[in-house]
């Protein structure tokens, strides 16, 4: 699988690099302009984002409003939109395990991604833990966090020999666990690759490539969470999938690196990638500009309280939660001017519509973005839903 990195000496390292300050630059300046109270609402709608695109990728389109409700345990009676509810709330869940540091360090190791592989796949439904070989068209069961044992062949791609896997998963530890910071962000889009190139897993190898993905990049440039890959490679899935097969293609002449596989079509994914990371950025950040969001969120809050759906005051609750990041619920009263019972009142059909929430009854409020509303909050973040068929 050499060459495993973009040499220092190639021709295309230099305008990579500057990508990679870019995406530094760009990633740490959205995370410090949101308020903390705003960074745990968005990391838990991203989730959902990153589940939804990265599921999308592989064929399953759950919407996230079916999401969320899989999180609050209602499930379709459609036992197919149930399984693929239940596959959304599993790919959260590992998500979130990741947000809070379980994997730090250990991602590129092959305990850290076949934990990454078990957590997903130990929370599938049964009818999900099944592959097809393509030439046999045997049925697999997938065995969750085992390597895989026989050999498969991946579109044109016959990935290493079961018996290799080990000794490959070893060196992909060797080079991508233990580099600098630079490095490390052009090699995330090296890792991704290679790791799917191995094929360690019998199935779920793009999920947990992607998850392993975003685990990188919340370490390296501590990303807060509060944006995705997934969702721009998802816009891009054809290019995306043209480049991992570019890829896995042998060196083209002398002038295209000195491993085995092409530095050239790696170079130009890592370009792809680090774009695709900058965009996001760019999107998310333009969605989360205060003045802006504030006026999404004013005007949807307005025409629910013309509805009778809002209490009269709502919109300057959700206007101060938004501004202060946390509101602590004795402010409401003496800040809007209203009795302790009718602040009590709107407070908690703000959090009844989960537009906002709180760790306790008595905790401070935050803003939360519900996917029922992303259309108007957040517009452009997923797509609008055709039909409410459940």
């Amino acid at each position: 699988m050499e060459p495993v990195l973009v040499n220092e000496s190639s021709r295309f390292r230099g305008a990579l690099t500057d990508l990679a300050v870019e995406l530094a630059g760009k990633s740490s300046g959205l995370r410090r302009s949101l308020p903390a109270g705003l960074l745990v609402a968005l990391a838990d709608l991203v989730r959902s984002m990153n589940c939804y695109y990265s599921n999308l990728i592989e064929g399953h389109d759950t919407h996230p409003t079916d999401i969320e409700r899989a999180l609050a345990g209602d499930y379709s009676s459609d036992p197919r939109k149930r399984d693929l509810q239940l596959e959304a709330k599993a790919h959260i869940a590992v998500q979130r395990w990741i947000d809070e540091g379980h994997v730090r360090g250990r991602v590129a190791t092959m305990d850290g991604l076949r934990d990454l592989h078990r957590r997903f796949c130990q929370a599938l439904p049964d009818d999900l833990l099944w592959a097809e070989d393509p030439d046999s068209h045997e049925r697999l069961r997938v065995a969750p966090g085992a390597l895989r044992h026989r050999d498969v062949r991946v579109g044109r791609h016959v990935p290493v020999s079961p018996g290799a896997v080990p000794r490959f998963l070893e060196r992909f530890w060797r080079v991508y666990g233990k580099l600098g910071r630079t490095d490390a962000i052009l090699a995330t889009a090296a890792a991704h690759h290679r790791l799917l190139w191995i094929h360690p897993f019998l199935d779920g190898n793009g999920r947990v490539a992607r998850l392993m993905s975003h685990a990188m990049l919340l370490e390296t440039l501590d990303t807060g969470s509060v944006w995705s890959v997934a969702r721009g490679l998802a816009r891009s899935h054809k290019a995306y999938k043209a480049h991992l097969v570019e890829c896995g293609l042998p060196r083209r002449n002398d002038l295209d690196g000195r491993g085995h596989l092409s530095e050239e079509a790696l170079a130009s994914f890592t370009r792809f990638f680090l774009e695709t990371c900058i965009d996001q950025v760019a999107f998310m950040d333009g969605l989360m500009q205060p003045d802006r969001l504030r006026t999404r969120i004013l005007l949807w809050a307005e025409e629910e309280t013309r509805l009778n759906r809002l209490p009269a005051r709502a919109a300057a609750i959700l206007e101060a939660t938004l501004f202060r990041g946390e509101l602590p619920r004795g402010d409401v009263a003496p800040l809007l001017g209203l009795t302790p019972r009718h602040a009590r009142r709107s407070i908690s059909e703000l959090l009844k519509l989960g537009v906002l929430n709180s760790n306790g009854p008595r905790e401070p409020l935050r803003l939360a973005f519900p996917a029922a509303l992303a259309s108007r909050w957040m517009p452009g973040l997923f797509p609008e839903r055709a039909s409410d068929d459940r």
